[in-house]
């Protein structure tokens, strides 16, 4: 039920035919991320920083999610970093969020990507619109976890995130300019939602579930402090390229409603 929750398309993308077929072969997705993530608290790094073009300004989704899944993972008893872009360190000072610098990956024993780009086939990292856009390499540090044994979870919406590598093939088949813009940076676990926050809220509700114990709860209200804070900084919405209260051209009470019915789930799964 999260799984389909988090891929309602309210947007048309052609995510919801993405996922339909990418949940043919990987039925239990989500769970397979849960219990990656829940398996490797120990210290996580989470990366999240998507710029938009032509101003190549970072947009509202996936700074949300990452710091839901950074406060989740403190909740649990682990520690966790967010590597991310100047301008969201600064829009999220006031958070209490620890974030890293030049971090040594091997020192990690899981990372996590929210929204952030993987590269082309053509070493390029582009938009949904497929323009270029400039941005730090985080993905390598995903490419250096693979060849390190570190585990890895991506979560993505577009098809040009880190993570979308593992079904490439769907995304060029499914999403427009797909065989430009596709990234081919592999995870060992891809969580696919219509909006990047969806995806890291889809893993808390199911850890949530899976341990007994709600942590999404009053999260709606975080959610519209960080879009505040994001939005007085400069970061904008990445469909509508403005700074206001909306992530993906949806505004803040559909995202508010969204998490009320996740954790409206989860209060019912777990008594």
């Amino acid at each position: 039920m999260i799984g389909h929750l988090i891929n309602t398309d309210i947007y048309g993308r052609n995510v919801l035919k993405l996922y339909l077929e990418y949940r043919r072969e990987n039925f239990d997705f989500l769970r397979e991320a849960t219990s990656l993530f829940l398996d490797n608290l120990d210290r996580v790094l989470i990366v999240s920083c998507f710029p938009i073009p032509p101003m190549q300004i970072a947009e509202t989704d996936g700074p949300p999610g990452a710091l839901a899944i950074y406060r989740t993972v403190e909740k649990l008893g682990g520690k966790a970093e967010i590597l991310t872009c100047k301008k969201i360190q600064g829009a999220l000072r006031g958070f209490k969020v620890n974030f890293a610098k030049n971090p040594a990956i091997e020192d990690y024993s899981l990372l996590i990507s929210v929204e952030t780009p993987g590269r082309a086939k053509d070493g390029k990292y582009y938009s949904m619109s497929a323009l270029e856009i400039d941005v730090p390499p985080f993905d390598e540090l995903f490419l250096k976890s693979k060849e390190l044994g570190i585990p890895t979870i991506g979560i993505g919406d577009g098809g040009n995130e880190i993570g979308m590598g593992n079904i490439r093939d769907l995304v060029c088949k499914h999403i427009k300019f797909g065989e430009k813009i596709g990234s081919v940076v592999e995870v060992d676990s891809l969580v696919l939602s219509a909006v990047s926050n969806w995806g890291a809220y889809g893993l808390i509700a199911q850890a949530s579930i899976d341990l007994g114990k709600n942590m999404i709860a009053g999260w709606e209200k975080e959610e519209e402090k960080i879009l505040r804070a994001l939005v007085s900084s400069g970061i904008i919405d990445g469909v509508t390229k403005k700074p206001e209260l909306s992530v993906d051209g949806i505004p803040l009470k559909v995202h508010k409603s969204f998490l009320t019915l996740l954790n409206s789930i989860v209060e019912n799964k777990i008594g």
